[in-house]
């Protein structure tokens, strides 16, 4: 059979485009075993009986979930670790991952659970010199180096730990299947075993993938559909802070993000990301402006660069590092028609510094207030935050979850906040800070 490295689709001839996924040249030859080679999971003694339950007999317990140690980890998780789940963790090549899930690893283990570490692409030396950086370790954590699945799971099934990391899923290769490590049938397969384990022993197995240049899980799509959780690790590798995003969680919710800056020992939980983000704000500068967006429940503040300048070419060009381009080309294309600026012939630079992507519509008015004031050269106020989608007409529209953004601007020492007047009344009781309603761009142009 003919797969596809991309998605994982079957044909019995190569093509050169695969349907599924419209790529070119990804088909692969690979021989096929008929029939399931997983093993079946035996009985064990959590196991009851196979009949149906209702919902009434189902108790849950709060030990039915475990703590890594790091509430930023925790908090991507919805709560902690959930016992018997299949995680998923990719990122880029060299961005922390395996940092990271060391980390947890020895939290946990100082936490008396026991915890297998399984790594095919390491030797126990190496993996040595890395533990030495992060601190100290006891012996509830142990090293397995092996790429053989048929020996892991034999190794699971004998010890029976509480956590085990996978580190990585395309180092791992079953005996029976011809093709070779990090194949579709071979991460197919593996993942498969991996599942049967977890919610068989109720063992809770955290997963390593490599990612393509698009940034995606490398291997079949089916893989993440298999897994209980699926955390991207994202963030410049020349950058000093991390970000963990959840795309898939079962047992929690998919908004959350988690922020770890990178230091010599390991990765630190930055718990205030807003005053990581904001330091290194120049003061009385144009075409800068402070915004505040939400990533599930946490609010976080953010700084929105701006510069306009005439264009030497006949065709001025626009560019965005962090937000949606075409976004920027609306909104530079309402403040021509509705507010008057005159921006047809300069090119327009939009930054969101620290490196972070944003794409909520809550930042559009900050972005609309960085091109004004850029353009015109007049700062703004630095103690002054910006909040609002703004549409075609030029009007200002509510947003969501107003209060908490108000309050951690507050909290960091904001003493005017720009709101649309349809959130104005549900801020109206806060202290210490000045609460502005405006209806469109251009009023808020004008009170600045």
């Amino acid at each position: 059979m003919f797969f596809c490295q991309n998605c994982g689709f079957e044909s019995s001839k190569w093509m050169g485009q695969c349907p599924g996924c419209r790529q070119w040249n990804t088909f692969v030859e690979e021989q096929v075993v008929t029939g399931s080679i997983s093993k079946g999971i035996k009985k064990t003694q959590r196991e009851e009986e196979n009949r149906p339950w209702s919902l009434s007999e189902i108790s849950l317990e709060e030990e039915d979930r475990l703590s890594t140690g790091m509430q930023e980890l925790d908090r991507v998780l919805g709560g902690g670790l959930v016992r018997g789940s299949l995680t998923l963790v990719g990122g880029d090549p060299g961005i922390g991952k395996s940092t990271l899930l060391l980390q947890v690893c020895r939290n946990l283990s100082l936490d008396e659970k026991e915890v297998l570490y399984v790594s095919g692409e390491e030797s126990l030396k190496q993996i040595k010199i890395r533990a030495n950086r992060i601190g100290e370790f006891n012996g509830y954590l142990k090293l397995l180096c092996e790429n053989s699945l048929g020996t892991v799971e034999e190794v699971m099934r004998r010890t029976k730990p509480d956590v085990v990391v996978i580190d990585s899923i395309q180092t791992m290769f079953h005996e029976s299947i011809s093709s070779a490590p990090g194949s579709v049938s071979q991460v197919r397969e593996a993942t498969g075993v991996l599942l049967q384990l977890a919610k068989g022993l109720n063992i809770s197995i955290f997963i390593v993938g490599h990612v393509t240049k698009e940034g995606t899980v490398a291997g079949p799509r089916v893989l993440e559909h298999m897994v209980d959780t699926v955390l991207y690790f994202e963030g410049d590798r020349h950058a000093s802070y991390r970000i963990l995003r959840g795309v898939k969680n079962r047992f929690g919710s998919t908004d959350e993000i988690g922020v770890f800056e990178m230091a010599s020992e390991g990765l630190k939980e930055v718990h205030n990301p807003s005053e990581f983000m904001l330091s290194g704000k120049p003061e009385g500068e144009s075409g800068s402006i402070v915004v505040c967006s939400m990533e599930g429940t946490r609010p976080m503040l953010l700084e929105i660069q701006a510069l306009v300048c005439h264009s030497s070419f006949g065709i001025p060009r626009r560019q965005t590092i962090g937000t949606d381009f075409n976004r920027v080309n609306l909104l530079i294309a309402v403040l021509e028609k509705r507010v008057g600026l005159t921006l047809g012939n300069c090119d327009a630079y939009v930054n969101i510094a620290g490196g972070i992507r944003i794409q909520e519509p809550a930042v559009d008015l900050g972005i609309a207030l960085a091109l004004a004031s850029s353009f015109k050269n007049k700062p703004i106020d630095d103690k002054t935050i910006a909040i609002g989608e703004v549409g075609l007409s030029g009007e200002v529209r509510g947003v969501s979850m107003i209060q908490a953004r108000v309050q951690e601007a507050k909290k960091l020492g904001f003493t005017t906040c720009i709101v649309p007047s349809v959130n104005r009344d549900a801020v109206k009781n806060m202290d210490g800070i000045k609460i502005i309603g405006v209806k469109s761009v251009g009023e808020a142009i004008g009170i600045l």
